[in-house]
């Protein structure tokens, strides 16, 4: 076994190694080339200027060279100067560098100056790029109120207190240059539906709003309400306009009840501080009462000393008891309880 090792060991020679190099190195590129060989035959057709070397360098990045080289080719059809080293870039960054290319090939075709760096911004921001470039060719209605609120209109209250029930439609398209920080369509909708309500409360009455439903429009579009945001307003259009409750008179209503309620409240307590003062006042006349039977108590002692003093004769003191007598019989006849006087 030891001679045939060395015979075989004898027998390698430097150039069987350099030869073994070679033909794994050539596997390997042939490996690399049959991985990327009709990415790179449809880049050389479509003139997107991709080389092998290019494809290698996407794979050693980790970038997903299909979709990179496939979108070099949409922009190079479309007439777009846009370099691979752009692509790999927004591809690494996290962007979607498709819809990128989709949104600019709209755009130039539309007329619409939109600049790739801007897109590239617009879409790592988490728009939709190609949705807002569509928008902007083909502006879209926005219901006011929105009917994800759960509400069909929007209520307000004139001068005279009738309430008004309105729905707009909003006409708006995409502006580029603010869609990037721009606020959405929710801030459209609250600063319309605002504006609807301010311009019903300024009204005199309801009925001016119902003849002239323009004017709500008009001052709606006055006040400038895309500003600071990723729209431009077209037209503001209202589409409905309804007579509600009358809120004027309910809240009256509500006030004079509340105003009963005081009052009876008020008559309540005075009227419990009358019965009070009712069962002191005879509290008081039973405390009299007693005064006077102890008063009348005392009466017979002072006779009684009297007699004995001289002072009262036996004649006086019948007469006394007669005329008491007489007393006591002409409030029997006048049906008057004794010692309460008739009112």
């Amino acid at each position: 076994m030891l001679d045939v090792s060395k015979q075989l060991m004898a027998e390698i020679t430097p150039g069987w190694i350099i030869a073994v190099i070679v033909i794994m190195i050539g596997l390997v590129v042939l490996a690399i080339v049959a991985k990327f060989f009709n990415l790179w035959v449809q880049a050389l057709f479509s003139k997107a200027d991709v080389s092998f070397g290019d494809l290698i360098g996407m794979y050693m990045r980790k970038v997903d060279a299909r979709i990179i080289v496939l979108s070099k080719i949409r922009a190079v059809k479309s007439g777009l100067d846009i370099t691979t080293n752009d692509l790999e870039t927004h591809y690494l960054a996290g962007g979607r560098v498709p819809e990128v290319i989709s949104s600019l090939i709209a755009a130039d075709r539309a007329r619409i100056e939109l600049p790739f760096k801007t897109a590239c911004a617009i879409d790592l921001a988490g728009r939709d790029m190609l949705d807002a470039v569509h928008t902007s060719v083909n502006p879209k209605v926005i219901d006011c109120p929105s009917a994800s609120t759960g509400k069909h209109t929007i209520d307000a209250v004139a001068k005279d207190g009738i309430q008004v029930k309105a729905r707009a439609r909003v006409t708006v398209r995409t502006n580029i240059e603010r869609l990037v920080g721009g606020a959405t369509e929710e801030t459209i909708i609250a600063r319309v539906g605002e504006g609807i309500v301010t311009s019903i409360g300024s009204a005199e009455n309801y009925k001016a709003v119902l003849e002239n439903p323009d004017t709500i429009s008009k001052r709606v579009l006055e006040r400038g309400l895309d500003s600071g945001t990723a729209f431009e307003i077209l037209s503001i259009d209202i589409a409905d306009v309804d007579v509600g409750l009358n809120i004027g008179a309910q809240l009256q209503v509500d006030q004079a009840e509340a105003d009963k309620r005081r009052f009876q409240a008020e008559a309540e307590k005075r009227r419990a501080m009358a019965m009070a003062r009712e069962q002191e006042m005879l509290a008081l006349v039973q405390e009299n009462r007693a005064k006077v039977v102890e008063a009348e108590v005392e009466i017979p002692k002072a006779m009684a000393e009297a007699f004995r003093q001289g002072n009262l004769g036996i004649m006086d003191y019948y007469r006394l008891r007669n005329i008491q007598a007489d007393t006591s019989m002409r409030q029997s006849i006048g049906g008057e309880d004794k010692g309460t006087p008739k009112a």
